[in-house]
């Protein structure tokens, strides 16, 4: 499936892109599945969105359903959204005084600790052992209000790899920040290339003019971590209409999760592979301030901005799509001034392939 000298990690002066067919293959896509998105952090959504025990959070990662929610210790709890019976879904229920997990499907109902409760109608089944039908634990954590999960157990914890951006980023806190909203875009390009167009500000210029006139675009820098990448610029003060101070800060952290943080706001980007050429982004945003009049005034603003940014986004990414997989485009070089966050994606790209070529 892969050449060989694809998958090797070159500096940015002397390698090439990944190939065209990473872009538009089927197979490569299914790989990626296990490969890239099964063995690194998903997000699943804010803290705050769990507040009530009643509510839980029911993701796909890869495939595999997963439901979130806080146990009776008011602990983050995980597991497959699968009951052992027959696969069917699970929903949090209140039941007395208890919570319990109930399959949708067949009244099976499991404890917040997993284990197997009740059967309805199930007396006469021979050799059941109920401990040997326990749900299956997913790893979860909770960094600065937001909300992973990881399928592979034996992940570093994602607060030992991204733990510096809370510092980076002060005085904004995540923590503090209210939702306000959530849009989503259906965009006809693999994810990769939409990743690909979000970790360079080379485009701008041609792509989004008005945000050159927003950011000091003279001072756009990228800075690149293990895990992930900083886009930073500060922000033209003739221009800002957000309260408070700071810069515009654009982290990206692998595989597939954007935060943009600029004074007041985060925004976070979640881009969901559907098939190798669709991809799904799901925007929330949070506020400091979603009461006032003078903050929605500035929410207004800012979703607007950011919707048409956006769409640029999308037609040129449509494009792209189109030019990789045309019969012409094989592979291309990289800006060394200004595209190494698409070389460090590219390169983390390649190891999540080599190490899952070795294992398996």
């Amino acid at each position: 499936m892969f050449d060989k000298n694809d998958l090797k990690i070159k500096p940015i002066e002397k390698t090439e892109t990944i190939p065209s067919n990473w872009y538009c293959d089927g197979n490569i896509f299914s790989l990626e599945k296990e490969a890239v998105f099964s063995s690194n952090w998903q997000y699943a959504g804010h803290i705050e969105e769990i507040k009530d025990r009643t509510n839980s959070f029911q993701i796909d990662i890869a495939g595999n359903p997963v439901i979130i929610f806080k146990n009776d210790e008011n602990e983050l709890t995980a597991f497959y959204n699968v009951c052992r019976h027959r696969g069917g879904p699970l929903n949090l229920l209140n039941s007395g005084k208890k919570t319990v997990l109930q399959c949708g499907y067949h009244g099976w109902t499991y404890k917040l600790d997993g284990q197997l409760r009740g059967m309805p109608r199930f007396n006469r089944v021979e050799l059941f052992d109920k401990s040997e039908h326990c749900l299956t634990p997913v790893k979860t954590e909770l960094w600065e209000g937001l909300v992973f999960v990881n399928l592979n157990n034996e992940a570093v914890p994602i607060s030992n790899q991204i733990s510096k951006i809370a510092e980076e980023i002060k005085p904004n806190n995540l923590e503090h920040k209210k939702h306000y909203k959530r849009v989503e875009y259906n965009i006809k390009c693999n994810w990769k290339i939409y990743v690909d167009n979000y970790l360079e500000g080379y485009h701008l210029p041609y792509v989004h003019p008005e945000l050159c006139d927003f950011l000091d675009y003279r001072e756009y820098k990228t800075i690149v971590s293990e895990f992930y990448s900083l886009q930073y610029s500060p922000i033209n003060n003739k221009k800002n209409f957000y309260k408070g101070e700071g810069g515009a800060y654009y982290y990206f952290i692998y595989p597939n999760l954007m935060l943009n943080i600029l004074p007041c706001r985060l925004q976070i980007n979640q881009i969901i592979p559907i098939s190798e050429r669709e991809t799904l982004v799901k925007f929330d945003y949070f506020y400091d301030d979603i009461e006032t009049k003078e903050g929605l005034k500035s929410i207004k603003t800012d979703i607007l901005m950011s919707d048409k940014i956006q769409f640029e986004d999308i037609e040129i990414c449509e494009k792209v799509q189109k030019g990789v997989s045309s019969n012409v485009y094989k592979k291309g070089r990289l800006s060394v001034e200004c595209e190494t966050g698409v070389h460090h994606f590219q390169n983390l790209l390649r190891k999540d392939y080599i190490s899952y070529s070795n294992n398996s």
